[in-house]
């Protein structure tokens, strides 16, 4: 009797349960993080179809959840972001909410059939997840609870099944849904009010670096800075390595060449293509000339001179019906503007931007 209640057929010691648990949770992380986020969503990467499989298989296994309705739900957020139409915006439906009721968010999303249907294109849809998947969501958790049972005893399996069904509902549609749109640091002044939570992304896959995933949707790299780190990169890294994965895009570098001495449609392209890390830069003039003017007559002149130039460079890559060659017109003008303001944090920016290529 004691051994069905506390060791099943491991015979684990509490602490050997305690280390189980986090690795049976932190697979699930994986499977969500590196195939429903990064491949399914985004496809920012393939993966072999073994290892595709075996994720789907997991999940169905751990969370019940079904790819076509975690990627439509998804991409759905990136669409409406902090809006109305947002299934899961703290900034519209307040952080207690979705913090501590994100599952039953995702829940009430999953049932709009419009959600799934418009953003649910590209993901999986053959025999077994047809006829397995998504018609047996309850049998896969049924399965993981009777095999949590058996390994490792009725009340430690019990225990670790409870921590298995909470894990991703909590971390994923909790916290990064939630705290990752409402509280941390900001590498890119996106639109959104995203936030990398910590620089070390590793209790979440490295779903933590939230600010940088909005900036750059589509990159399989969720870090962006040196000291940040994206242990779900690691294992992207690890199986193409082996064959299995083929990263399809990463976040842009910067790369900069001597200033061009009037800007062309390669420099367009460049400001473009890094515009947050043209915003970023244009954040830090603004600061600077707010501290360079502070004891000046023409202090508030310069900041709004500072200001209406920066919505003016961010129309540069907003939805426009001008052409390459009137666009690369508007850029020369700004920087010949912004050169003989006399404003010298304005005019030094003016300068690396014709260094981007």
């Amino acid at each position: 009797m004691d051994w069905m209640l506390y060791s099943g057929v491991l015979g684990l010691p509490w602490w050997g349960c305690v280390i189980a648990a986090f690795l049976l949770t932190h697979i699930t992380i994986v499977a969500v993080t590196v195939f429903l986020h990064r491949h399914q969503a985004h496809h920012a990467l393939d993966l072999h179809p073994a290892v595709s499989h075996f994720f789907r298989l997991w999940l169905w296994l751990t969370t019940g959840m079904v790819t076509r309705e975690w990627a439509a739900i998804h991409r759905k957020h990136h669409a409406k972001v902090e809006t109305p139409e947002d299934p899961h915006s703290p900034q519209v439906l307040g952080i207690n909410r979705v913090l501590w009721g994100g599952v039953l968010l995702y829940v009430k999303e999953s049932r709009n059939r419009d959600t799934i249907t418009r953003y649910g294109h590209g993901t999986p849809d053959d025999w077994l997840e047809r006829t397995v998947y998504s018609r047996y969501v309850k049998l896969g958790l049924t399965l993981m609870g009777l095999a949590d049972l058996a390994f490792f005893g009725i009340v430690p399996g019990a225990l670790i099944f409870l921590t298995q069904i909470v894990w991703i509902p909590f971390w994923a549609a909790g916290v990064i849904n939630g705290i990752g749109h409402f509280w941390g640091y900001r590498n890119w002044p996106t639109a959104d009010a995203s936030t990398n939570i910590v620089p070390w992304g590793i209790l979440i896959g490295g779903e933590e670096l939230h600010n940088n995933h909005h900036a750059y949707t589509t990159s399989a790299k969720l870090s962006s800075k040196w000291y940040e780190f994206d242990i779900g990169w690691m294992y992207i890294r690890m199986l193409e390595v082996l064959g299995l994965a083929k990263v399809n895009r990463v976040a842009p570098v910067p790369r900069f060449t001597a200033p061009r001495p009037i800007p062309d449609l390669q420099t367009l392209q460049a400001v473009i293509t890094h515009r947050y890390d043209v915003m970023a830069q244009y954040a830090k003039s603004l600061k600077r000339t707010s501290a360079g003017t502070r004891d000046l007559p023409g202090k508030s002149r310069a900041l709004q001179t500072v200001h209406s130039m920066g919505r003016e460079l961010m129309a540069l890559w907003e939805r426009s019906t001008a052409s390459k060659e009137q666009l690369v017109h508007r850029l020369q003008d700004w920087c010949q503007r912004a050169e003989a303001s006399g404003i010298p944090p304005l005019v030094e920016f003016s300068r690396r931007l014709r260094c981007y290529v």
